[in-house]
């Protein structure tokens, strides 16, 4: 009797450990976070679903969704853009399987910029690189051998407070690139810099936050460069 006691003691404990490992993720998906983009992600799955496997799919948040002339900002390469709002690695995770994985595509380029902003919502460096981790083990589901590239956060001017964090959440990425087959990071920072090492306020717009149409044009000249070396093929007729 004692015994069976004590093994229904143990079952009770590892189901409780468990329930509890699971909660937060379950919460996080139904959490305000993440269900307060629903409305924008359905609209982007009412767009033209790619069965182009040329095509470089672009996603993200805001930076990518206000790139107004990327079309032509990217040639000679074929663009989608799929973005929206001012997501985050904690709720862009959730949305990739109807985001990125109904899209064929040659390349898959991921901007996510507001994990760590200054405020109360801010997740720490190492945390940003689990997220980043998932949202790749989720890509991987269906695009397994498809070149994914993440763009370094950009050194803006509104967040410059904060940028030693943003640093360091960018440096951990990168090391988990370099050693990741098939998964590339595109550094931009130094091109964003002026000669005091600060955020050059000529390429942004007057937000501070976003970039301005040179910022953009030298976003898409770093972007073209990765892609010029890893995946040159995918490049249009011209």
């Amino acid at each position: 009797m004692r015994n069976f006691r004590i093994q229904r003691i143990i079952i009770l404990v590892f189901f409780l450990l468990f329930l509890f490992s699971c909660t937060p993720k379950l919460w996080y998906a139904g959490s305000p976070e993440v269900t307060k983009w629903e409305i924008e992600v359905a609209a982007l799955e009412q767009l033209h679903v790619s069965e182009n496997e040329q095509a470089v799919l672009m996603t993200g948040s805001s930076s990518i969704r206000l790139w107004d002339s990327i079309s032509r900002d990217m040639l000679p390469y074929q663009v989608i853009s799929r973005a929206y709002g001012g997501s985050r690695l904690g709720d862009f995770r959730h949305y990739v399987h109807r985001i990125v994985t109904p899209n064929k595509a040659g390349a898959i380029f991921i901007f996510l910029a507001n994990d760590i902003t200054g405020d109360y919502r801010d997740i720490s460096p190492r945390t940003v690189l689990k997220y980043f981790k998932s949202t790749i083990r989720s890509i991987r589901e269906v695009h397994q051998a498809t070149p994914i590239f993440w763009i370094e956060v950009t050194p803006t001017p509104a967040r410059w407070h904060v940028w030693p964090e943003i640093s360091r959440a960018s440096e951990l990425i990168e090391d988990y690139c370099n050693s990741t087959e098939n998964l590339y990071f595109i550094k931009t920072r130094e091109y964003f810099l002026n000669g005091n090492k600060e955020p050059d306020i000529r390429l942004f717009a007057d937000d501070k936050l976003h970039l301005n149409e040179e910022g953009y044009r030298i976003w898409s000249r770093c972007i073209k460069q990765d892609l010029d070396k890893h995946t040159g093929y995918l490049r249009i007729m011209q």
